[in-house]
């Protein structure tokens, strides 16, 4: 049962986005999907409250903001939406738990120098070389300089990255139904549904 954590020090930089549209692809392929909210906001159980009956099921996992606890039996994957400011024995807890961690990132300097601090720090709770690390570059656009500054403080920390998600409102509009990119049908998101490809692949 793999525990995919989202994760940034950052708030607002997608990880909400990021939990709820990769829960919603492993739901799509018929897995026991659980999605996990420890952010005090709770914008991802926000989220499954919004959800239309008959869509491929994503459960809640009710994670207590004091103690993290292992999910029930019967799951086969969990993804966990993590809060701002996640460091010390809150992040300790969360890596004991972690199979991998995505970090969703905006190209803006001072998200990029935010996080510096926190993958170091992220890398040394995890609890093995075993859970893989990896980064998501969020509302991007390339052949821009803010893209290309996140490309090399990539290379600095040798974190790969994954993809680029463009800078979109079909998140937004989606988010707002309780839908993600794997349950609509329309040409108008297969251009996003391509740039989660490698995601995908490193997920599974």
């Amino acid at each position: 049962m793999p525990v995919i954590v989202v994760a940034n020090p950052k708030g607002g930089v997608g990880k909400t986005t990021l939990s709820t549209n990769l829960a919603g692809y492993l739901a799509s392929r018929g897995h026991a999907v659980m999605l996990g909210d420890v952010d005090r906001q709770q914008s991802s159980k926000t989220w499954l409250g919004l959800r239309p009956a008959g869509l491929p099921k994503i459960a809640s996992w009710e994670v207590s903001r004091d103690e993290i606890v292992r999910p029930p039996k019967g799951t086969t994957h969990i993804v966990l939406d993590t809060p701002a400011g996640l460091h010390g024995k809150r992040l300790d807890e969360v890596m004991k738990l972690a199979d991998k961690v995505l970090i969703p990132l905006q190209p803006s300097i001072f998200d990029i120098h935010a996080t510096h601090a926190f993958i170091a720090e992220l890398l040394a709770h995890r609890r093995s070389d075993r859970v893989q690390t990896a980064v998501v570059g969020m509302r991007t656009r390339e052949g821009t300089i803010s893209t290309d500054q996140l490309r090399t403080f990539l290379i600095s920390v040798s974190v790969p990255l994954l993809a680029f998600l463009r800078d979109t409102q079909n998140y937004v509009h989606l988010a707002a139904h309780g839908l993600t990119l794997w349950d609509v049908a329309s040409t108008r998101f297969q251009g996003d549904r391509e740039q989660w490809e490698p995601i995908i692949t490193w997920v599974n």
